[in-house]
């Protein structure tokens, strides 16, 4: 039997297999940094789409929205900032964290009215559909 390999090219480990991901390596990152991919919901709805990204600890300031070529960027900088002074010890730590999820938009949305809200530690971005492209409630024929 051939031995199977994860995405970093390695052995599996029985961590890797219980958990599905490279648990301690991204809790090492994520505890670096501060900062971690946040999950999206993606909601469609009867005039447009919804992208809700869980953005806890984030201020709006965070993030930059950007569309191109019919894709949706998203990138978020975090830098934190603590310091301890005391008479005898000077301490300054710093992290800093990215990250950015792309979106490929479908042909039938309304890329220039594309707005964002930031509220509660959310980010939801929504994306209006084309005219066109909104769902029309049934029309009812008459029989003769």
């Amino acid at each position: 039997m051939l031995p199977v390999f994860n995405r970093r090219g390695s052995l599996p480990n029985i961590v890797d297999d219980f958990f599905g991901k490279d648990l301690l390596s991204t809790f090492f990152d994520d505890y670096q940094t501060g900062i971690s991919v946040p999950a999206v919901n993606i909601i469609e709805g009867r005039d447009n789409f919804r992208i809700e990204v869980a953005a806890p600890g984030l201020d709006k300031n965070d993030f930059e929205i950007d569309v191109k070529d019919n894709v949706l960027l998203i990138t978020c900088r975090k830098e934190r900032k603590e310091e301890t002074n005391d008479e005898k010890i000077m301490r300054r730590e710093f992290s800093y964290g990215a990250f950015s999820r792309s979106f490929t938009l479908p042909n039938t949305v309304e890329t220039d009215k594309i707005s964002a809200k930031h509220k509660d530690g959310v980010l939801n971005i929504t994306i209006p559909k084309k005219e066109a492209a909104k769902e029309k409630p049934p029309k009812k024929i008459d029989i003769n």
